[in-house]
């Protein structure tokens, strides 16, 4: 008896989703015309991305001749469309219920499916780049599935997606926080044109807020310290092109002078956290004492020493030595966050020792409070090491960018890629040529690497060339081997950064 009522439920369950006939014949004196739908015409599933235009012609027949016959497309529980051919263009993201149904004057048939419209923006490099006249363009290349070949799926998302915005000239930064992409344009200083921050929608490139910024005629934004979780009441240092700080609350949309950083800083910063908005460290480098300064989740500036919590008022150089934990009174040469897959990552600093220039390996946690004895517990990774002696090869706006699996930092020199294994005794200086790249007149303008840090991306462009002259090129990180190539795909990169899903 159960099987009879299951085979019966089954049985309903087809002509409900399948087809429902009217019987209008005269004693029922001629055969109803039914209308099939040919196998796969019509898929259960369909997955698009954003902006992309769904096409579907379903293929069907008719038993027992040939009638008139009606289409309706039905998307989420309303009439779309009455054309033969469905032309769907994902507008917004989301899952919808869909049917179509095709009807003849004995009755309809059914075919329900599911309408998936997907950010084609999940995860991958993403570049920052301004034309020749200085107007931003956003490109992005998704990371590819299994099987697929990494391709930019869009070289100008911000036009693509932000029709009616005319964004402000030249680029300076762009940051990954709490479901935005934040970017920073300095604007050419004429009253159409000003200094604006831009709230990104990470998942559909949308500007969903922005902030012109037209009280403070010295705010030309370059570094954005915003980390990757923001939090309710906490404002984020801007850094601008006069080594000047100001605070951005991201949560209120609000600029102000700073309360924390006041002074003069080099064009150099490290931003670090742990995806919470707390535990979140911001080290940047005060020219005016030349000393590295830490904001440790909100609080500081603290210098670092090997006494806890060092001020500004005492840092001034009189406790002045050289062990891998003072800082105080050298000059700063570079400063660069170790790419790390374990959550013990690293800075790598170098200074200005007199005539040396000297590098420094620090710890996550560069203050590691002592409760008994109010000390801080610095790690060095085997003391200081000479990096060069004379003048460095490097300075604080020089591409660079370390990684801890080959204990290696890259940096660039004009269209080449040098390597300095930094654990070594090898000179800075001697660094070897590891790549060039493009023409001999190409530029490299920014480093990023993959999780495994067994690829480096290279973004650069060639100043002679018109249009789209910048590039991206893929590098076997130890070796050298250049993987794949991605030319003109920007204009001049000003900052690419690997989003995150």
């Amino acid at each position: 008896m159960k099987k009879k009522i299951n085979q019966l439920i089954m049985f309903m369950s087809v002509l409900t989703l399948t087809s429902c006939f009217s019987d209008d014949t005269t004693l029922g004196d001629r055969p109803l015309t039914e209308i099939i739908i040919d196998e796969g015409s019509v898929k259960d599933v369909y997955n698009i991305n954003k902006n992309e235009t769904l096409v579907i012609t379903p293929k069907y027949s008719q038993t027992n001749g040939q009638k008139d016959v009606k289409t309706t497309w039905e998307i989420d529980q309303k009439v779309y469309s009455t054309d033969a051919t469905l032309n769907f263009t994902g507008k917004e993201l989301g899952s919808w219920n869909c049917r179509l149904i095709l009807e003849n004057e004995d009755g309809k048939t059914f075919f329900p499916f599911k309408l998936n419209v997907n950010s084609p923006y999940e995860e991958g490099i993403t570049i920052i780049s301004e034309d020749a006249a200085g107007r931003p363009m956003l490109s992005f290349m998704q990371t590819p599935l299994d099987g697929e070949t990494a391709t930019f799926y869009d070289y100008d998302c911000l036009s693509k997606n932000n029709d009616d915005i005319t964004f402000a000239s030249h680029p300076a930064d762009i940051v990954q926080s709490a479901g935005s992409l934040i970017i920073a344009c300095q604007g050419a200083g004429t009253a159409t044109d000003v200094p604006t921050l831009y709230y990104i929608n990470e998942k559909t490139m949308v500007v969903e807020n922005m902030l012109p910024v037209t009280e403070y005629p010295d705010f030309k934004p370059t570094i954005l310290g915003i980390p990757s979780m923001d939090a309710s009441g906490v404002a984020y240092p801007v850094l601008c092109e006069n080594g000047k700080m100001y605070e951005f609350s991201t949560t209120e949309g609000a600029l102000v002078p700073p309360t924390k950083l006041k002074y003069t800083y080099e064009q150099s910063m490290v931003v670090r956290d742990n995806g919470t908005g707390w535990n979140y460290e911001l080290l940047v480098w005060d020219k005016e004492i030349g000393a590295l300064a830490q904001i440790y989740n909100g609080y500081g500036p603290y210098f670092c020493s090997k006494n806890y919590h060092q001020t500004r008022d005492n840092c001034t150089g009189t406790d002045n030595y050289f062990d891998g934990r003072t800082f105080c009174n050298m000059t700063y040469v570079r400063m660069t966050a170790e790419q790390a897959a374990t959550n013990d990552p690293q800075i790598l600093v170098i200074v200005n020792n007199g005539q040396l220039v000297q590098k420094v390996v620090l710890s996550t946690s560069l203050w590691k409070y002592n409760f008994d004895t109010a000390e801080t517990v610095l790690a060095d990774n085997g003391g200081t090491k000479i990096a060069c002696i004379g003048v460095s090869p490097l300075q604080p706006t020089t591409p660079a960018i370390a990684n801890m699996t080959y204990y290696s930092l890259l940096f660039a020199d004009g269209n080449k890629v040098r390597k300095w294994n930094y654990t070594t005794s090898q000179l800075l200086t001697a660094a070897e040529e590891l790549q060039t790249v493009g023409t001999d007149e190409a530029v490299i303008t920014g480093f990023e690497m993959s999780a495994d840090h067994r690829k480096t991306y290279i973004s650069f462009y060639e100043p002679s060339k018109s249009g789209k002259n910048g590039s991206v090129w893929v590098m076997d990180t130890d070796n050298g081997t250049i993987l794949e190539k991605y030319d003109n795909v920007c204009y001049k990169p000003v900052k690419m950064i690997y989003k995150k899903k």
